[in-house]
C-alpha cells in the first residue's frame, strides 16, 4: 500500500496531467496580473498598481511559507513528543486514544477519504511516544494559511469598493462648491451651523456628552454638508490657500487609493495575532466566537474618535472667535493634536489590523467548513455560528460605509502634506 502512494508506481501521465493543470493555472494567474497591471497604468491608476504590486509581494511570501512547510514537513513530522503533551490544549475532546491513532494513517475529512504517509507515526510509536504534527495536519495548515491571505485579500477590495461609492455620494457637493465658491457668506453660514451643533453650549464641551454624541452620531449622519464643507476650507486655507478651486474630492479619493496598498498588505504583528488565537483556540474557551466582537467593537471605537475629532476642532474655531472678537468665525485650522499619539496615520493601522482580525474571523471559519464540516466541534453551536457570521457582515458594513469614508476626510485635517499628496494635487490640476 505504500508503494501504491509513491510517484515510482504512478502512471506517468498521471503525473503529467496534474503538473500541466497546476502550471496552466499558475500561468493564467501570473499573465491576469500582469494584464490587470498594465491596465492599471495605462489609466493611470498609480495608487492601486502599487497596491497590485504589494498583492504579488504578499503572494510570494505566500509561497514561500508553502514550500519552507513542504521542505521542513518530513523533518517536523520525525519530532516526537509524549502523549500527555499531545492531550493538553486541544480545540476538540478526543473520545478514544485507539481511534485518534487509526486516523494517523487513514482519515475520513469532509466526506472525502484522506490518505498520510504515517511512518513518522510508526517511528513515535515504537518510542511510546506521537509525532509533534502529522502529515494531514501539514496538508490542513497549508490550506488555512492560503485562505486567510485569499480572504483578506477579497475583503479589503470589497471595503474599498463600497467605501468608494460611499464617498463618491459625496461629488455633488465638491461640485456645488466650485459654483458658488465666490459666496464668502455661503461658506460661513455651513462654518457657522458646525460651530452651532458642535460648538455651542457648556454641555456640548464635557467630554462625556460629546463622546456619546459622537459615538452615536457615526450611526445617521457621519458627515454632512456643513461639516465636509468647514473641513475642505480649513485644508486648503492652510495647504493651498492660492488655489481655491482645488479639487479636494479628488484628493482625498486618491489618497485613499494610494493608503489601499498598505491596507492590502499582511504585516509581522498580524502573522503573530494568528498564531496566538490559533494557541487560544482551546475547547471551551470559544476564542473564536469572542473574536467575532472584537472588530466591531474597534471599528465603533475608531469612527467615536473620528467623529470627535471633527467636534474638537470646531470647537477650536469657536473658541478662536471669541478671543479674535470677530463676527465672522476663521476657518477650521488642522491639527495633530486630537489624533492617537498626535499621528493621523496611526488611524490606518488600526483600521488595518481591524480588516485583518474581521477577515481572519471569516476565513477560519471558512477553513473549519470545508476541512472539518458543518458540524465539528471546532465550529460550535449553531448560535456561536450565527452571530459570528453576523459579527462579520456588520463589521464589513461599518467599515465600508462609515469608517472608511470619515477616515479618509478627518485623517486630511492633520497637519502634514507629504511630497506624494504633493504629486496628487498636480495630477488632480492636470
Amino acid at each position: 500500500m505504500a508503494e501504491s502512494r509513491s510517484l515510482e508506481y504512478k502512471p506517468t501521465w498521471v503525473v503529467a496531467a496534474v503538473c500541466f493543470v497546476i502550471i496552466l493555472i499558475c500561468l493564467f494567474a501570473e499573465r491576469g496580473l500582469n494584464h490587470l497591471g498594465k491596465w492599471l497604468r495605462r489609466n493611470k491608476q498609480d495608487a492601486l498598481f502599487e497596491a497590485l504590486q504589494k498583492l504579488k509581494a504578499e503572494l510570494m511570501l505566500l509561497g514561500f511559507i508553502s514550500l519552507l512547510l513542504n521542505v521542513f514537513q518530513g523533518l517536523i513530522s520525525q519530532i516526537c513528543i509524549p502523549t500527555h503533551l499531545e492531550s493538553s490544549m486541544l480545540p476538540c475532546k478526543k473520545h478514544t486514544e485507539s481511534k485518534s491513532h487509526k486516523e494517523f494513517s487513514s482519515l475520513a475529512v469532509n466526506g472525502h477519504l484522506l490518505f498520510s504517509a504515517d511512518s513518522s507515526s510508526e517511528h513515535c510509536s515504537r518510542e511510546g511516544k506521537v509525532p509533534l504534527l502529522s502529515t494531514e495536519a501539514f496538508h490542513q495548515l497549508h490550506i488555512l494559511i492560503f485562505v486567510v491571505a485569499v480572504v483578506h485579500v477579497v475583503s479589503c477590495a470589497i471595503i474599498l469598493v463600497l467605501g468608494g461609492a460611499r464617498i463618491r455620494e459625496w461629488k455633488p457637493w465638491e461640485e456645488w462648491i466650485s459654483k458658488v465658491e465666490k459666496g464668502i457668506d455661503t461658506h460661513n453660514h455651513h462654518l457657522q451651523k458646525v460651530l452651532e451643533k458642535h460648538a455651542w453650549g457648556y454641555w456640548r464641551k464635557a467630554a462625556v456628552v460629546s463622546w456619546t454624541m459622537s459615538f452615536f452620531k457615526q450611526f445617521h449622519s457621519p458627515v454632512t454638508l456643513s461639516e465636509y464643507i468647514a473641513l475642505r476650507d480649513g485644508f486648503i486655507m492652510t495647504h493651498c490657500p492660492d488655489n481655491r478651486e482645488y479639487d479636494f474630492h479628488k484628493y482625498m479619493t486618491l489618497s485613499l487609493e494610494r493608503d489601499f496598498r498598505h491596507v492590502v498588505g499582511i504585516s509581522w504583528y498580524q502573522w503573530l495575532f494568528v498564531v496566538v488565537f490559533l494557541t487560544l483556540n482551546v475547547e471551551g474557551w470559544h476564542a473564536y466566537f469572542w473574536l467575532s466582537f472584537l472588530p466591531v467593537v474597534l471599528l465603533l471605537l475608531v469612527g467615536a474618535k473620528l467623529e470627535h475629532i471633527i467636534v474638537r476642532l470646531a470647537q477650536d474655531v469657536d473658541e478662536m472667535k471669541k478671543l479674535q472678537g470677530r463676527e465672522a468665525a476663521p476657518p477650521v485650522k488642522p491639527s495633530d493634536e486630537y489624533f492617537w499619539f498626535n499621528r493621523p496615520r496611526i488611524v490606518l493601522h488600526f483600521i488595518h489590523f481591524i480588516l485583518f482580525q474581521n477577515a481572519f474571523e471569516i476565513a477560519f471559519f471558512f477553513w473549519i467548513l470545508w476541512t472539518y464540516g458543518f458540524h465539528s466541534c471546532i465550529m460550535g453551536r449553531k448560535g456561536y455560528i450565527i452571530t459570528r457570521l453576523i459579527m462579520g457582515v456588520i463589521a464589513q458594513g461599518l467599515c465600508s460605509y462609515i469608517t472608511l469614508p470619515l477616515y479618509a476626510l478627518v485623517t486630511k485635517m492633520g497637519t502634514s502634506f507629504e511630497p506624494v499628496q504633493l504629486q496628487l494635487q498636480s495630477s488632480i490640476n492636470i
